[in-house]
């Protein structure tokens, strides 16, 4: 009998296993091959594929700008997000209702919601028209066509879609910190900030690990966002990895270079994530 609920979970793993693992496989075989994904040939070529990549002008700008969006997804959502999670925990009559308005964008389709925001920062738009009709003329930007103000447009993007799981993550850690314990620091007489750096922050260290890592895998892949806005644009101003696998494998039909774009970018999530979860980890036992 002991074995009904192991039997039951076989059907589970083995879809997992033929829809994930071993897709992933066969995709990392490829890499090394000059599989346009139309014949049946596949011919190795080694390294050939990879590099090609790092050669590549546009590849090496495909890095650097997935690291930004990363990297600013990162500090701006986390920051936004525990500061909407440490208004939104206690005191406010409606919190519970912008709470579910805050974590709506992160909830709804991220293409939509991605067209939806190219037309309010397309030059016509209701962004530039505000701007008008307030005097600012000044102001008014091609922003998804200039190749300076598309990378903030896209990071501006995404901030607004991550900043709602970032704040739910923070408030399931709030929720675990006792009245009491806060109670009992404000009787002493800590100031705000006292009270966060020595009493709050420590105790949010998992939920900061957890969101901080999520942020960051979710930056690297960015690619709805930035297919939706500026489509890679202006002149490969905002290509990422994500959008070359796409464009090179389904768009050039060079599968096997596609998959070793893939290879490169499941390598650089991995060694962040591993490493970032392993520093917050140290940082927590130090709390």
């Amino acid at each position: 009998m002991r074995r009904v609920p192991w039997l039951i979970a076989v059907p589970a793993i083995a879809l997992m296993i033929g829809l994930r693992f071993v897709p992933a496989i066969f995709s990392g075989g490829y890499a090394f091959t000059d599989w346009t994904g139309l014949s049946l040939d596949a011919n190795f070529i080694g390294f050939d594929n990879f590099v090609g990549i790092f050669t590549s002008e546009i590849t090496r700008n495909a890095v650097l700008h997935t690291l930004m969006f990363a990297g600013l997804l990162l500090v701006f959502a986390n920051v936004f997000g525990l500061g909407l999670a440490m208004l939104l925990h206690r005191g406010l009559k409606s919190r519970n209702l912008l709470r579910a308005v805050f974590f709506l964008p992160f909830a709804l389709s991220h293409l939509a919601t991605g067209y939806v925001w190219q037309y309010i920062f397309s030059y016509t738009g209701p962004l530039n028209e505000f701007l008008g009709a307030i005097g600012l003329t000044s102001w008014q930007k091609t922003w998804l066509a200039d190749p300076t103000w598309s990378v903030y447009t896209i990071v501006a993007v995404l901030v607004w879609q991550y900043t709602g799981l970032a704040m739910i993550i923070y408030l399931a850690g709030l929720e675990g910190i006792s009245e009491e314990l806060d109670d009992a620091v404000a009787v002493d007489g800590a100031s705000w900030w006292l009270k966060f750096r020595r009493v709050t922050l420590p105790l949010l260290a998992p939920s900061v690990t957890i969101a901080s890592v999520l942020t960051l895998i979710y930056g690297l892949g960015a690619f709805d966002q930035v297919i939706a806005l500026t489509g890679g644009g202006p002149v490969g101003g905002t290509e990422t990895l994500a959008t070359l696998v796409v464009r090179h494998t389904f768009t050039f039909g060079q599968f096997g270079y596609g998959s070793a774009l893939a290879l490169l970018l499941a390598t650089i999530v991995a060694i962040l994530s591993i490493t970032q979860t392993s520093v917050l980890r140290w940082w927590e036992n130090r709390q």
